[in-house]
C-alpha cells in the first residue's frame, strides 16, 4: 500500500498524552477538543485527516460524510460500535481499534466479577450492614471445580480462561472464529451453545455487539441453563437481553450477574442496577492508568506505522489492505488499476453487471483480494459521488448491484472480464521489468506490450499498411504527436491497437474515418 498521508489529527476525547506526543514526533499536527456535541463536530472534522476518539465520541454517518479529508478514524479501545463502520467504509476511511490495549484489564474486571459472584451472599453491600449486628450468617460458594462457559474466546476470553483455571475452574467455550485446537491448547474445551448452556454454573461473554450477538442469553437460552447460573458481561450492553436477565433473577433461573455494560449508559431504568443478586459498575473495563495508557500509545503507534507504510494492524474494515506494504504489491495495485481504467475507457457510459478477476501465477498468489479492489477503483472512477478506493471498492460495487468474481490460476498475469449491458469486454495485463503492461485487449494480443502509463488511444480497426501513417497524420492535425504504437499480432479481423501520445484528443470523434472503436486515458 502506498502511504497514506496523515498531516493533521482530531483528539475529541482525553486519552494518554503519549498518544499526542508521539504523533507530534512524526510530523502530525494534533488538535485536542473534548466533550463536543454532534453539530460541533460536524463543523470541525472538515479540516482533519484524522479522528481518535474513545467510546464517548458517537462517531455517526453525518459526521463521517462531512468529513471531506479524513482518512482513518481511531478508536483507543476496542470496541468500534460508536463508529458507523458502514459509512466509514462506504468513503473509503479506515476504521481502527486498538485490540489489544486493555486485555488485561477488562479480563481482571471479569474475574472479579465472577469472584464476587461466588461470595455475593457474604459481600453485597446490604449484607455488610450485618457486621454490626449479632447475626453473622451469609453463605458463599467455591469456585473450585465449577463450570464457567466463555461465549467469545479471543484475547480477553483467553486471559479469563487462564485466570479462572488458577481457580480451580473446568472452563468451557464457543467461539465461531478461533479453532477448537487452539483454544484446547489453552484448556478450553469448545462445544455448540446448545451444548455449553446447560453445563454452566457461571457464563461470560466476551463477543462484540452485533446482530448474531444481540440478545445472545434470552428467555430461552437462560431456560436451557443451570437453575441459579451466574453470569457477567463486560463487553457490551445488549449482548445480555436485560429484560429476560431481569426476569432470570426474580424467577431464581439466574442466580446472580455481574454487569459492567447496559444498553443505556448510565442506565435510567434501575430495576437491574438495584436487584440484589446484581453486581453492577459503570463501564470500568478498559478504566485502569495501564489500559489508557497502552490504548494510547497503541493507536499513536499503529497510525504511524500505517502512514509511514510499515504495516496495518488494528483495521476492522480494511483487511484488504493487510498485505500491500511490499514494493511487489505496489506494481501489482499499478497495474490492476490500469487495467480497470482501460476497461472503463472501452465501456464509456455503460452499466456494469458483471466483473471478473483471474490473478494467474505464484507471484500473484496472495494478492488476488486487493488487486480485485483496485481493478474495481480504476473501473469505478468517477462513477460514484465519492472517490473509490481500495476500503470501499468492493461496498460501492456491491451497492451498485455488479456480481464480482475473483479466481486465482497459475500463468502469472491478471486476466479481468467486464460484462455491461451490451457487450462482455475482457483485458489481460502482467508486471514486466516493474513496470504494468497490458498484454490482451478482448481478442487482440499485442505483439508489443502496452506500457500502462501516459495518455493512451486504443482503436479498433482493420488492418492496413496504412494504417499507422494515417493515424499518425490525424493525430498531428489534432497537435498530437506518436511517442508509442502497439499492434496486434493477429490482421485477419478487426482488432485493438494502442497508440501512446503527447496529449489526449479533444474529440474521439477525429478517428471516426478510420477506426470502428475509440477509448483513450491517462494513466
Amino acid at each position: 500500500m502506498a502511504p497514506i498521508s496523515i498531516r493533521s489529527v482530531l483528539i475529541s476525547e482525553s486519552v494518554d498524552p503519549r498518544c499526542r506526543t508521539i504523533l507530534e514526533e512524526n510530523g502530525i499536527r494534533v488538535s485536542e477538543r473534548h466533550n463536543m456535541r454532534n453539530d460541533e463536530l460536524i463543523a470541525e472534522i472538515k479540516d482533519y485527516d484524522g479522528l481518535v476518539v474513545r467510546s464517548a465520541t458517537k462517531v455517526t454517518a453525518d459526521i463521517i460524510n462531512a468529513a471531506n479529508n479524513l482518512k482513518i478514524i481511531g478508536r483507543a479501545g476496542t470496541g468500534v460500535d460508536n463508529v458507523d463502520v458502514d459509512a466509514a467504509t462506504k468513503k473509503g476511511i479506515i476504521v481502527m481499534n486498538t485490540p489489544s490495549g486493555n486485555t488485561i484489564s477488562a479480563a481482571e474486571l471479569t474475574c472479579a466479577l465472577l469472584m464476587s459472584l461466588s461470595r455475593q451472599d457474604e459481600s453485597c453491600p446490604h449484607e455488610l450492614l450485618s457486621l454490626c449486628s449479632v447475626f453473622w450468617f451469609f453463605m458463599g460458594a467455591e469456585l473450585f471445580g465449577k463450570v464457567l462457559g466463555i461465549v467469545g474466546l479471543g484475547r480477553i476470553g483467553k486471559e479469563v480462561a487462564s485466570r479462572m483455571q488458577s481457580f480451580g475452574m473446568k472452563t468451557i467455550g464457543y467461539d465461531p472464529i478461533t479453532p477448537p485446537e487452539v483454544s484446547a491448547s489453552w484448556g478450553v474445551e469448545q462445544m455448540a451453545l446448545e451444548q455449553l448452556w446447560p453445563q454452566c454454573d457461571y457464563i461470560t461473554v466476551h463477543t462484540p455487539l452485533m446482530p448474531s450477538t444481540v440478545g445472545l442469553l434470552n428467555d430461552e437460552t437462560f431456560a436451557k441453563c443451570k437453575k441459579g447460573v451466574k453470569v457477567v458481561n463486560c463487553a457490551r450492553g445488549g449482548i445480555i437481553d436485560e429484560a429476560a436477565l431481569l426476569r432470570a433473577l426474580e424467577s431464581g433461573q439466574c442466580g446472580g450477574a455481574g454487569l459492567d455494560v447496559f444498553v443505556e449508559e448510565p442506565p435510567k431504568d434501575h430495576a437491574l442496577v438495584d436487584h440484589p443478586n446484581v453486581i453492577s459498575c459503570p463501564h470500568l473495563g478498559a478504566s485502569t492508568k495501564e489500559a489508557q495508557a497502552r490504548c494510547g500509545e497503541d493507536i499513536a503507534k499503529q497510525i504511524v506505522d500505517m502512514i509511514k507504510g510499515k504495516n496495518l494492524f488494528g483495521a476492522v474494515n480494511a483487511q484488504v489492505l493487510a498485505s500491500t506494504f511490499s514494493l511487489e504489491s505496489h506494481k501489482l495495485i499499478k497495474l490492476a488499476e490500469a487495467v480497470g481504467a482501460v476497461l472503463q475507457s472501452c465501456t464509456a457510459k455503460q452499466e456494469y453487471s458483471q466483473i471478473q478477476v483471474n490473478t494467474e501465477g505464484d507471484c500473484m498468489k496472495s494478492s488476488t483480494g486487493y488487486m480485485t479492489s483496485a481493478v474495481l477503483v480504476g473501473l469505478l472512477n468517477g462513477e460514484f459521488g465519492c472517490c473509490p478506493n481500495l476500503i470501499n471498492a468492493l461496498s460501492l460495487a456491491k451497492e451498485s448491484g455488479i456480481m464480482v468474481q475473483r479466481f486465482h490460476l497459475s500463468d502469472g498475469v491478471c486476466r479481468v472480464e467486464v460484462v455491461t449491458n451490451t457487450c462482455t469486454v475482457k483485458a489481460t495485463g502482467a508486471v514486466q521489468g516493474g513496470v504494468p503492461v497490458l498484454l490482451e485487449l478482448d481478442d487482440s494480443v499485442f505483439r508489443q506490450p502496452v506500457s500502462l502509463t501516459g495518455n493512451l488511444l486504443f482503436f479498433k480497426a482493420p488492418a492496413s499498411p496504412q494504417l499507422l501513417s494515417s493515424v499518425a497524420g490525424l493525430l498531428a492535425a489534432e497537435g498530437a504527436e506518436i511517442e508509442c504504437f502497439s499492434a496486434p499480432s493477429d490482421h485477419t479481423e478487426d482488432r485493438w491497437y494502442c497508440v501512446g501520445v503527447s496529449s489526449l484528443l479533444p474529440d474521439l470523434g477525429a478517428l471516426k474515418p478510420l477506426a470502428k472503436e475509440a477509448a483513450q486515458l491517462t494513466i
